[in-house]
Formats: C-alpha cells, sequence, structure tokens
C-alpha cells in the first residue's frame, strides 16, 4: 500500500517541487502551508510521515511536533524536520522535541528520499503483527482491513475508529469521546456525524458477521465485541 506522506512548508514553489519528488517515488501526498491546516489534516487523513518545516505561518514546526507528541492518536508519526536552521543548538532542539531526522537547507534530494525510505522502515516494519479479533483483522502497517483473510476497502474515518475500538475491544466510548479521539477537538462535529461513520463502518464489515462486533449501548455510544462471534 502507497505511504502517505505530509508535506508542512510555505515556500510554494519548494512545497511544489517536494510534492513532485514524493509523488514521482511512489508516495500519496498532502500538504499544507501553515499549522492549523497541517494539524487539521493529521487529524482527518492517514499519514504516514511529515515533512515539517520549521518556520511556518500560524505557529512553527516546533509547536506543530509537539503538539503531535502529546497526541495519543497521532504521536507514532515519524517526523523530519526540513529547515534552513543550520545550528547544532537548533538540531538538539529539533530532536528534543520529538523529531525522527533533521535534514538542512539546501538538501540532495536523493539523500532526502533515502532517509525518508529508512525511516518508514523503521517505524513500519513488514513483519508487524496484525491486530486480530476472530476472522477480523487489521494490518497496522499497511492501513489494510481484511475479513477471512479478504481485503476490505475502509475510508479514513472509518479506518481510524475501526483501529481505536479494535485496539480497545468491550470498552464503551460516547459519541463525544469519539469525536475527540477520531477528529479532534479543533473541528466541529455533531452527535449524527459519528452515528453516519458507524452506519458506515458497520456495512463495510457486514460480510462475516463481522458488524455485529460493532454495538451501540443505549445511553452510552459504541464498542466493538468479540463476544457476539461464535
Amino acid at each position: 500500500m502507497q505511504k502517505t506522506i505530509l508535506i508542512v512548508e510555505d515556500d510554494d514553489a519548494l512545497r511544489q517541487m517536494l510534492v513532485m519528488l514524493m509523488q514521482s517515488s511512489g508516495f500519496t501526498v498532502l500538504e499544507a502551508r501553515d499549522q492549523p491546516a497541517a494539524l487539521a489534516l493529521l487529524k482527518a487523513q492517514t499519514v504516514h510521515l511529515a515533512l515539517v518545516d520549521w518556520m511556518i505561518p500560524g505557529g512553527s514546526g516546533i509547536l506543530l511536533i509537539k503538539q503531535l507528541r502529546k497526541d495519543d492518536d497521532l504521536k507514532h508519526i515519524p517526523i523530519i524536520m526540513l529547515t534552513a536552521k543550520t545550528a547544532e543548538d537548533d538540531q538538539i532542539e529539533g530532536f528534543d522535541v520529538g523529531a525522527d531526522d533533521y535534514v538542512t537547507k539546501p538538501f540532495s534530494n536523493k539523500q532526502l528520499l533515502v532517509r525518508i525510505k529508512a525511516l518508514l522502515r523503521r517505524v513500519y516494519p513488514e513483519n508487524q503483527p496484525r491486530l486480530t479479533i476472530h476472522n477480523l483483522a487489521i494490518d497496522e502497517a499497511s492501513h489494510r482491513v481484511f475479513i477471512d483473510e479478504e481485503e476490505v476497502p475502509l475510508g479514513p474515518t472509518e479506518y481510524k475508529l475501526l483501529c481505536f475500538l479494535m485496539q480497545r475491544a468491550e470498552r464503551v466510548f460516547s459519541r463525544d469521546q469519539l469525536i475527540d479521539h477520531i477528529w479532534g477537538n479543533d473541528v466541529y462535529i455533531d452527535d449524527r456525524t459519528v452515528d453516519v461513520h458507524i452506519g458506515r463502518l458497520r456495512k463495510q464489515l457486514e460480510q462475516g458477521g463481522v458488524a455485529k462486533m460493532i454495538q451501540t449501548v443505549r445511553g452510552a455510544g459504541y464498542r466493538l465485541s468479540a463476544q457476539v462471534k461464535e
């Protein structure tokens, strides 16, 4: 499965060059020119790696990294800082706040790609075990879902919901809790939106009786339970 890279860079020409470089190397690309837009994309889309400039509007790359490392749903995303700041103290600060690698401008395209691919291999090893409950399995390394070993295509939000509930099977989560974990508290999402995405997830999991695992708990919210499957 193609990996998705988020490029956070306010220099339009450089950002477009990076977009073309990543796309020509087989990656899916998302782009943002400021901190709020980057954070919104990270919460709404599946991102496997982020390239983050230090100086960006609406905050800074350092502040963005700090936000990600404090967010349970986003802290796993590997980050490469891409910046003109070459001083040793700046590099130390970048690593201290949670950057996985630090590349200074100007940079070699080939070297940048080598670093990206090496970091992706380290974070998403091919032999990473699946998360499995009965005949339902999630391969978190490739973001793929299987029922009876047959792949089931899910939208990004439905995938996040399923992953979140499977990792916390048997626990009940209110709609507000799901909104906070899946969408974040920086965007307005009403309860009906949660119900719509749960409905879509159930429809996509209908085969093999798996949809019944997504249970509605009256007056409380939703849970994923293994108990309904014999």
